[in-house]
């Protein structure tokens, strides 16, 4: 079992949504495709909320971004904003979970 401290320092291997780098950048790129083709005024926005809720939590906002657009990730992003601490941490650990499963069925497929 993880420590909190270490779930936030794998949290922080990857790079805020909307934006590259990362411990694995090109898997990133790919899995933040959709939300990576939006325009720019959303991108903007979706700048600007990352670093709200990395002031409010302390750590990257983390969510199974696959398949999903920028529109669908920033109301999720602002839905998490309303999350207590305590609560958002868990609501990222199962977001990285997903990450870890999704990274890990393609290593073996």
């Amino acid at each position: 079992m993880l420590t909190d401290e270490e779930w936030l320092e794998a949290m922080n291997a990857h790079p805020r949504i909307g934006e590259t780098g990362g411990d694995d950048p090109s898997t990133s790129a790919r899995e933040q495709g959709a939300a990576m083709r939006a325009p720019a005024a959303t991108l903007g926005e979706l700048a600007a909320e990352n670093r709200r809720y990395e002031a409010r939590f302390g750590h990257v906002f983390l969510i199974f971004a696959s398949g999903r657009t920028a529109d669908e990730i920033l109301a999720e992003l602002r839905r998490r904003m309303r999350n207590d601490p305590a609560a958002e941490l868990e609501e990222a650990k199962r977001e990285l979970r997903k990450i870890a499963e999704l990274r890990l069925a393609n290593l073996v497929s």
